[in-house]
C-alpha cells in the first residue's frame, strides 16, 4: 500500500482541501473573471498520473482513477493506492477511465463502485465496464459486468464515459475504437454507440433494438465517434461532447435509438488530406446540438444546478484536452444559445469535469502530475 502525505491543511479550504506542490505547472492566478461570475480553482490534489475521473464518497473522501492503471484514494490530506485494481490495456488512449457510484451507494446492499476499463484480450483490448466493493484500500468482489464483443487494436477511442439515469440504467459510451469507423454504423457491434446497462450488466427489456434481429440488445444509440464527456440533468436529459475526426466536435442530446451519423455524418475532416469526411447531414441521422470551433477535444461535461453559481443555473460545462478549455454552454431547445469561454490554459488539459454533492464544480487535469482542483464563486 502505497501512502503520499499532504502538505499541511491551509485554513478555510475545509475537510477536503489540501494543497500539494505543483512540480511543473504553475498556481492558476487568484481571481479568475467570467461573464457572470468572478471564482478561483482551489488545487485540491495533485501528483496524479493522467487521472481521468472522481467518485465522491458519502463520508467526504473521494477516489480518482489514474489512466496507467491505479485507483487512488484521497482522504483528508493523504493519498493512498488502492489495491485490487484489474489488469487494464494502459498503451495509447486506454487505461482505467471512468468511475461511478451505484445511485444508492451507502445503504449498504448497493456500495458498488463501477469503473470502466480498458481490457486487454486476445486480439487487443476492449471497453470494459466492472464492479467492486470498497474496503479500506482495497477492492473486493471484483467483477466485470460488460466487455464489449469484439476485442480490437490499436488503443484507441474506447470512451468509457459513464452516467447514471434516473431508472437506475448505467450508460457506457463506446467509442469506434479507431480503426474502422463504419463500425459504429453496425448494430451487431458495440463500437461507436452508447449501451444501457443494468446495474448487474443485463440489457434492460426495452432498449431499443432488443427485438431487432442481428442487434445487440445492450445498443442504445449509435454513429457516436468517441463520447468523452456524458452527464444526466435533474429532468433525464442526456447530454454529451464527442470528438470528431480533423475539428467537428459535437455536443449531442442522447436519446433512445437515435444514429448520430458517424462517419457517414461529421462535421469533421481527414487528417491526412484536411478533406471534409462524410456529409454534413443525412435523412434518419441526428445532426449536433452544437459544433465547436477549431480542434477543442472536449473530455468531462457536467450540467449545473447548484446554488452555488445562480448565474450558471442549468447550463453546460464542457472541458477541454488539447484546448485546455473550459466553455459554458446555455441552451434553448434544439440550440445552443451562448458559448462563453470560462478558462483556457490556466490549468492545462482538462479531462474531468464534476458538479460533486456539496455543489461545487471539480475539474481534473490529464498530465504527467495531474491536478484536482475545485471551482469557487468569489464575492
Amino acid at each position: 500500500m502505497a501512502v503520499k502525505s499532504a502538505a499541511p491543511l491551509p485554513a478555510g479550504l475545509g475537510l477536503l482541501a489540501f494543497v500539494l506542490p505543483l512540480a511543473a505547472q504553475e498556481a492558476p492566478p487568484e481571481r479568475i473573471e467570467s461573464d457572470h461570475l468572478d471564482f478561483r480553482l482551489v488545487q485540491l490534489a495533485s501528483d496524479l498520473e493522467h487521472p481521468w475521473s472522481t467518485a465522491f464518497l458519502p463520508d467526504g473522501r473521494y477516489l480518482v482513477s489514474e489512466r496507467p492503471g491505479q485507483l487512488t484514494l484521497i482522504d483528508d490530506g493523504e493519498q493512498t493506492t488502492v489495491e485490487g485494481v484489474p489488469e487494464v490495456s494502459a498503451q495509447g488512449q486506454g487505461g482505467l477511465l471512468d468511475l461511478a457510484l451505484h445511485p444508492d451507494y451507502g445503504n449498504g446492499e448497493n456500495d458498488w463502485l463501477y469503473f470502466s476499463y480498458s481490457k486487454p484480450g486476445d486480439g487487443g483490448s476492449a471497453t470494459a465496464v466492472a464492479r467492486a466493493r470498497l474496503a479500506g484500500t482495497s477492492l473486493q468482489d471484483v467483477e466485470d459486468i460488460f466487455v464489449q464483443s469484439r476485442f480490437s487494436a490499436p488503443g484507441r477511442h474506447y470512451s468509457g464515459r459513464l452516467a447514471w439515469r434516473q431508472d437506475d440504467a448505467l450508460l457506457l459510451g463506446i467509442g469506434d475504437r479507431g480503426r474502422d469507423p463504419q463500425r459504429a454504423q453496425d448494430k451487431s457491434d458495440h463500437a461507436g454507440g452508447v449501451m444501457r446497462l443494468n446495474p448487474d450488466g443485463s440489457a434492460p427489456d426495452d432498449n431499443p433494438f432488443v427485438d431487432e434481429e442481428g442487434a445487440l440488445d445492450e445498443l442504445f444509440t449509435l454513429g457516436n465517434r468517441n463520447i468523452q464527456g456524458m452527464t444526466v440533468a435533474p429532468d433525464g436529459t442526456i447530454w454529451a461532447t464527442e470528438h470528431g475526426p480533423r475539428t467537428g466536435d459535437e455536443v449531442n442530446r442522447i436519446e433512445a435509438g437515435v444514429n448520430y451519423g458517424w462517419p457517414v455524418v461529421s462535421r469533421g475532416n481527414d487528417y491526412a488530406t484536411n478533406e471534409p469526411i462524410g456529409k454534413n447531414s443525412a435523412p434518419g441521422m441526428r445532426d449536433p446540438l452544437h459544433v465547436f470551433a477549431g480542434r477543442y477535444a472536449p473530455s468531462g461535461l457536467a450540467y449545473v444546478s447548484s446554488g452555488h453559481y445562480p448565474d450558471w443555473q442549468d447550463d453546460l460545462l464542457a472541458g477541454g484536452l488539447s484546448s485546455e478549455k473550459l466553455t459554458r454552454l446555455t441552451v434553448e431547445g434544439n440550440a445552443v444559445e451562448a458559448a462563453e469561454l470560462v478558462l483556457e490554459g490556466e490549468i492545462g488539459r482538462i479531462r474531468d469535469v464534476r458538479q460533486g454533492p456539496d455543489g461545487y464544480i471539480y475539474l481534473l487535469t490529464d498530465e504527467t502530475n495531474g491536478s484536482l482542483y475545485r471551482l469557487e464563486p468569489l464575492d
